[in-house]
């Protein structure tokens, strides 16, 4: 389905990112324009407009006589919220949420510590709100709204650390959290020892105990890891 509002270019884009993510298109093949102009019966103008966005994210490199070539993985940024988006929806999907949990594991404890020296008032309440909505949602199969909490409660560590490297990883951990939800990676209602981590990290924060927060913020992501060997192994 082409995301609403980015035109014949995004439907190219919906159609050729997931396959050079999920190999169709191994690193080296070489694509044609012209003949992708007219597979997909857009302009060339249009076709352009999506290699270019391809090129961005460097999945391809597109070469005057030689046409538009598909990059090794290692060239890819990994941490395009789209090329996430893509992959996650790919048969490579385990080891992309493994590898993209393990690297919440390394960050987020630290985040949380750092959030717990610097948040300002406004973001420890805004934690505890998020944390609340997650208690909230967390019955009835609502992953949905549960979903939204989470996510924001995950931006606001990753902010209030005060770490601007940290902060930008915020759009990277919602990928990984919404990917979850909607490839059904996720028990039907979330684990309740999880849901009550979030409060007490939320607490932590506010009280400005960083080892707590830190401790808490790892039990957190081990969770998340174990819920993968269960759900994706």
């Amino acid at each position: 389905m082409t995301t609403p509002g980015r035109g014949l270019h995004g439907r190219v884009l919906d159609a050729l990112g997931p396959a050079i993510t999920a190999g169709e298109y191994p690193p080296g093949s070489v694509l044609r324009t012209d003949e992708l102009a007219q597979r997909f019966e857009v302009s060339r103008s249009v076709m352009r407009e999506a290699v270019r966005v391809l090129e961005s994210m460097h999945l391809v490199e597109s070469r005057r006589r030689v046409g538009v070539t598909v990059l090794p993985t290692e060239e890819w940024n990994v941490y395009d919220p789209q090329v996430i988006r893509w992959r996650l929806a790919g048969a490579d999907r385990p080891r992309q949420l493994r590898s993209l949990t393990v690297l919440r594991s390394a960050v987020e404890p630290a985040a949380a510590a750092l959030a717990a020296r610097h948040a300002t008032p406004e973001q420890c309440s805004e934690l505890t709100e998020c944390a609340l909505g997650m208690v909230a949602n967390s019955r009835g199969h609502r992953l949905d709204r549960y979903l939204f909490h989470d996510v924001a409660f995950h931006r606001v560590i990753l902010c209030a650390s005060g770490n601007e490297m940290f902060a930008r990883l915020g759009d990277v951990v919602a990928e990984v959290l919404t990917g979850r939800t909607e490839h059904e990676v996720m028990f039907e209602d979330p684990d309740p020892a999880a849901v009550t981590l979030h409060v007490q990290v939320a607490e932590a924060v506010r009280e400005g105990d960083a080892e707590r927060a830190e401790r808490l913020t790892r039990e957190i992501t081990v969770g998340a890891l174990q819920e993968l060997d269960i759900l994706a192994p």
